[in-house]
C-alpha cells in the first residue's frame, strides 16, 4: 500500500546529498546557495541524484505506465504556439514553422500515489524549490492539466523549440534514451517586458548557436529552470526508447491557468478552468 501524500516523501529523496526538508541545516542552506548561483549564471540548475537510486526503477515504470495516455499531435506549430497565419511582419520569428512532435500526459491521469505526484504536491518540495529561486513561496498551477506532466519523446522524434507558460519549471528524467534527447537552451533571451524578436529568430534560424547551452540529463536528475524567458527544446531521440521527463510547473502567483487554444493543442482538450479569464503572468507572446 503506498503512503499518503507527504506521509514518506523522505524515502523518496536522497536525503542524505539533498536534506530539502530541513530548512534550517546548513547542507540545506549549502544546496539551495549553489543552485541559486547557476540560476543566476545559467539559467539553469541540476540537482543530480536527486530520487534515490534504488527507486529509479520505480520513478520509471509508473512514467512508462502513463506514457501511453499521452496526448499525440503532430502538428505546425511555431515558436510562440500561436496561430501560424496570424497576421505579423514577414520577419517576426513566428512565421518560422516547427514540428511538435512530443507528447504530453495530464496531470489528471497522472495517478496522486506516483513518485512525481507526490513530489509535486509536497510542501516541502515547494519550499525548497522556492528558496531556490529566491522566492518567499511558489503555488501549484490552478491549471488541472499542465500543472504537472509527463512530457513523452519517441525514438526519431523531439520537442521544438518554445517558451514555457509559467516563469519557471522543474523537471525529473524518469527514463533516458539511448542516444539524443539533449535539452538545449538559451537562458534569459526575452524578459517580461522584451520580447526580443530578433535574438529569438537569429536562434531559430541557426544563426547564433553561440547562445545555446546543451545538458544531458540522467534519471532521477532534478532540474531547475526559467523556461518563460528561455528559448529551449530536446533534440531528436535515438534508439529504441522514448525519453519520459515529469514537469512541474509552479508559479509566484496562485492560480496561473493556460489559455485554451494552447491547452487544446497540448492535450487535446480544455476544461471549464481554461475558458474563464485565466491569471497570466506577463503579456508576452505564449
Amino acid at each position: 500500500m503506498v503512503a499518503p501524500v507527504g506521509a514518506d516523501i523522505e524515502h523518496v529523496v536522497d536525503i542524505g546529498r539533498y536534506p530539502f526538508s530541513e530548512p534550517q541545516s546548513g547542507h540545506w542552506h549549502d544546496v539551495v546557495e549553489k543552485v541559486r548561483a547557476e540560476l543566476a549564471t545559467d539559467g539553469c540548475s541540476v540537482v543530480p541524484g536527486f530520487v534515490r537510486p534504488d527507486l529509479h526503477e520505480t520513478l520509471r515504470a509508473e512514467g512508462a505506465a502513463i506514457a501511453p495516455l499521452a496526448h499525440y499531435e503532430m502538428e505546425t506549430v511555431n515558436v510562440y504556439n500561436i496561430d501560424v497565419d496570424a497576421d505579423l511582419p514577414a520577419d517576426h520569428p513566428a512565421r518560422i514553422p516547427m514540428r511538435r512532435e512530443n507528447a504530453f500526459t495530464a496531470r489528471d491521469l497522472i495517478p496522486r500515489d506516483t513518485i512525481i505526484h507526490r513530489l509535486y504536491r509536497d510542501r516541502s518540495f515547494r519550499t525548497f524549490l522556492a528558496a531556490c529561486f529566491g522566492l518567499p513561496e511558489i503555488h501549484e498551477l490552478g491549471d488541472p492539466l499542465a500543472g504537472l506532466v509527463l512530457n513523452v519523446v519517441a525514438p526519431g522524434l523531439g520537442h521544438p523549440w518554445h517558451f514555457d507558460t509559467n516563469e519557471f519549471a522543474v523537471s525529473l528524467l524518469t527514463q533516458a534514451p539511448e542516444h539524443g534527447g539533449v535539452f538545449e537552451y538559451c537562458p534569459d533571451i526575452r524578459s517580461a517586458s522584451a520580447e526580443n524578436f530578433a535574438d529569438v529568430r537569429a536562434v531559430l534560424e541557426g544563426r547564433d548557436d553561440q547562445r545555446i547551452r546543451r545538458l544531458t540529463l540522467r534519471p532521477g536528475d532534478l532540474q531547475l529552470f526559467r523556461g518563460r524567458y528561455s528559448l529551449h527544446r530536446v533534440t531528436t531521440v535515438r534508439g529504441e526508447t522514448q525519453r519520459h521527463t515529469a514537469i512541474f510547473s509552479y508559479s509566484e502567483r496562485p492560480g496561473v491557468v493556460g489559455n485554451s487554444v494552447r491547452t487544446r493543442q497540448l492535450f487535446g482538450r480544455v476544461l471549464p478552468e481554461h475558458r474563464a479569464t485565466a491569471v497570466r503572468v506577463d503579456q508576452l507572446l505564449d
